[in-house]
């Protein structure tokens, strides 16, 4: 008699699953404002996100990650593709699919920390007020129990409950993205969009907040989008990175892998481009030649072609696949597996 086999576990949801969104802005023209072309922010954009994950979104500025980040968070409305969602109650819902009124029980699982601590806080109004408009917006009528929830808000972000009753001009600015992160984990969220959140800060207290949110994963069990263009701050705190280029996904990898082996030209000329705190290293290698090409009318074929120095006829004419290079490491290059070698000869 044969022993009955243990079925195979099966891999976990991912919380996020993002498949080919698209964002696409119409340029207008004239005294009708006819539609003449449209401007691809975001192209076919691909990724997961597993639950107590942080998955870190880089590249240029004008990229197309925050307009990603914004699609997710139906801020704006995505132009096509699907944004899975695995809720609390255990649905998979398309975010982009839900009308307004079927997003809102939803609103409070998803949050979001803003890039400037300044502009995101209303000055008119104190931190009892800007930390608990999420609590009452979400029901809790009762501002007993919204104090009592700010104060232990601030409390898990470093910063003293009596300051709730202190308006936003009498903070600096690490202090002020503090209370941004209260003020977005004031629904307890299971995922957390952080859109550049340490970019307007000074070294010193990014890493403060760095920290702070690492923390605060680890104690909570959030889950991050990180947005960012930082490589060194990504590095620190991301599982896995995944790297925009007009609008496309070119890399999705796990850090180190990322980092050690790039297969994308584009991201390889990121990392030669940080600045390395040597004055007898020249980091020359990591300029790229040429312009970025614009959304409204990106190249044929690869759109990093007409900057890569690997590029050949196919790179010109035929557009490549996100495809999986090895296990959990994809990249957007015909050449993937081989430019690495040439790149070193």
């Amino acid at each position: 008699m044969t022993e009955p086999t243990s079925p195979v576990p099966l891999p976990p949801v991912p919380l996020l699953d993002v498949r080919g969104l698209q964002k696409f802005f119409p340029i207008t023209k004239g005294f009708l404002q006819r539609v003449t072309g449209q401007v691809r922010a975001v192209d076919g954009v691909d990724f997961t996100i597993h639950e107590g994950e942080t998955l870190g979104l880089v590249g240029e500025s004008g990229c197309g990650k925050t307009t990603a980040s914004r699609c997710i968070l139906r801020a704006i409305d995505p132009t096509g593709g699907e944004i899975r969602y695995h809720t609390r109650a255990g649905d998979i819902v398309d975010l982009a699919a839900l009308s307004p009124a079927e997003l809102l029980p939803l609103r409070a699982e998803i949050q979001m920390i803003f890039q400037d601590p300044f502009g995101s806080l209303n000055p008119r109004m104190t931190l009892l007020d800007n930390v608990g408009e999420p609590l009452l917006v979400n029901g809790m009528g009762n501002r007993g129990e919204r104090t009592d929830r700010v104060a232990e808000l601030l409390r898990l972000v470093g910063l003293r409950p009596e300051f709730m009753h202190r308006f936003p001009h009498a903070f600096s600015g690490g202090q002020r993205q503090r209370i941004g992160i209260a003020r977005a984990l004031a629904t307890n969220p299971r995922l957390v969009v952080a859109d550049e959140p340490v970019s307007a800060l000074d070294v010193s207290v990014q890493a403060q907040v760095l920290n702070l949110l690492l923390e605060l994963q680890s104690r909570l069990k959030l889950t991050f989008l990180f947005v960012a263009h930082d490589l060194s701050v990504v590095r620190h705190i991301s599982d896995r990175i995944a790297v925009m280029y007009v609008g496309q996904l070119v890399e999705l990898a796990p850090t180190d892998a990322i980092f050690r082996h790039p297969r994308h030209p584009y991201t390889a000329a990121l990392m030669r481009a940080v600045p390395v705190a040597d004055p007898r290293v020249r980091t020359i290698d990591g300029i790229l030649g040429g312009e970025v090409p614009s959304p409204a009318a990106p190249p044929s074929g690869c759109y990093f072609h007409p900057r890569c120095r690997h590029a050949e006829a196919r790179c010109m004419q035929e557009t490549p696949e996100l495809r999986e290079i090895t296990p959990g490491h994809f990249a957007r290059c015909h050449f993937a597996e081989l430019w690495p070698e040439r790149d070193a000869a």
